[in-house]
């Protein structure tokens, strides 16, 4: 085999390994989404509206939480074409509000799963930004 096929070869294996690892991530991070919204708005779902300051914060944020991550996985879950950028600044949104979501669940008992769930689903946005490095 010569050193251009080899090379060739080589790059192209490299690239495929590359776009595997884009589309696990990128299917991992929406997943992850997916459960996250399902989580933030049960627990929405479960605070009475006419709540204190607190459960009101956590209304609100699972509400906004479950919003963002539903769009996310959207984005995420379509065939078409997508900037980068575009990807990238929805899906570090998706970050930043899980992350924010989760300390706000964490001030409240009953509400570890879903903190859980914003973790995860911010450790996940995480790892799919890093693919686009």
């Amino acid at each position: 085999m010569s050193r251009r096929r080899t090379t060739t070869w080589a790059t192209s294996q490299q690239d495929q390994q590359e776009l595997v690892q884009y589309l696990e991530d990128r299917f991992a991070c929406a997943q992850a989404c997916t459960e996250c919204a399902r989580a933030c708005a049960l627990r929405a779902s479960l605070v009475d509206p006419g709540g204190n300051g607190e459960q009101e914060l956590v209304r609100r944020r699972g509400i906004m939480c479950a919003e963002v991550c539903d769009a996310t996985c959207r984005m995420l879950s379509e065939q078409s074409t997508q900037d980068e950028a575009g990807i990238r600044a929805q899906v570090g949104w998706c970050l930043s509000v899980c992350l924010e979501s989760a300390h706000v669940f964490d001030r409240n008992p009953g509400a570890e799963q879903t903190a859980d769930a914003c973790r995860t689903c911010g450790k996940a946005c995480g790892e799919f930004m890093a693919t686009l490095d």
